[in-house]
């Protein structure tokens, strides 16, 4: 081996010193380096921010949509329970007239079952559960389905009911059931 003091200095080619001159040109400045750094901040910051507004939306959905299924998790079993408070209705209503002279037993069962249909319906509205009654009442498509339409007697105004055959029902303001209602004609 030869002594290194003795080699020959290696010259750098021009290829070589044009490509270390492309790479000092390469580098960029600070002020160049600042600007691109806090350009890529801000695309950051946006993409962070639209983000926490997406997450908020979907807490905000998310708490709506259980709030929801608390509400009306029990719609189906409203919707038998109410037909069970109907049927009540029907029966009491399917008893004769309360009379002077009717037996004692009668009256005593017709008070018994109007004070369990009382009951009935003050639990269905401690949970949300409500009767509208619809005669009288103008003619509404979100409460009431007309099965018929009659023309409107002296003194009743068209488009209001008549005659109603079941009440409407809701849950927590949703519609459970329609009322089945009579309305009185147009013209």
């Amino acid at each position: 081996m030869s002594d290194p003091a003795e080699t020959p200095p290696v010259t750098p080619s021009a290829e070589e010193t044009n490509a270390a001159q492309d790479a000092a040109a390469a580098v960029p400045s600070p002020e160049e380096r600042i600007a691109a750094l806090e350009a890529e901040v801000a695309q950051l910051r946006e993409r962070w921010l639209r983000a926490e507004a997406e997450m908020q939306n979907l807490r905000t959905r998310t708490q709506r949509e259980v709030a929801d299924a608390r509400q009306y998790a029990i719609q189906k079993f409203a919707g038998d329970v109410v037909e069970a408070a109907q049927n009540l209705r029907r029966g009491l209503e399917a008893l004769p007239a309360q009379r002077e002279d009717e037996p004692e037993l009668l009256g005593k069962l017709r008070e018994g079952f109007e004070g369990v249909e009382r009951s009935f319906l003050g639990i269905l509205e401690r949970h949300g559960i409500a009767r509208k009654e619809a005669q009288g009442q103008p003619f509404d498509p979100e409460l009431h389905q007309a099965m018929a339409e009659q023309p409107a007697p002296e003194g009743v105004a068209p488009g209001t009911v008549l005659q109603a055959w079941t009440p409407a029902w809701t849950l927590n303001g949703r519609l459970l059931k329609p009322a089945m209602v009579v309305v009185a004609a147009k013209g």
